[in-house]
């Protein structure tokens, strides 16, 4: 029974869907040479950063997810994760304290 949280696709669908959002071939080539680098399985906030890299924007993401067979709330969810993320990781460089009670 497939993982309800887990969406498949293959290299072929991925790399037609890519093509159908205008990624160029090198930008795919690293696309799927990360994937290979991470086991052919990345959480959707590092795919999110890897579709960024390859030059999509959010709204070409968006179609991406749905031709995946995702759901909007899901992909909102998703992409709001990944700006967490983001903020999460520009703070922790800007700053770096810590708070002792006493």
């Amino acid at each position: 029974m497939p993982n309800p949280n887990t969406l498949t696709v293959s290299r072929i669908e991925l790399k037609r869907i890519l093509s159908s959002y205008g990624v160029a071939e090198r930008s795919m080539s690293e696309v799927f040479a990360s994937m290979e680098r991470l086991h052919r399985h990345v959480n959707i906030i590092q795919f999110i950063n890897l579709l960024e890299k390859a030059g999509l924007g959010r709204d070409r993401i968006v179609n991406v997810f749905r031709h995946m067979g995702m759901d909007d709330v899901l992909i909102g969810d998703a992409l709001n994760m990944a700006d967490e993320s983001k903020i999460n990781a520009e703070t922790g460089r800007l700053y770096k304290a810590t708070v002792e009670l006493g």
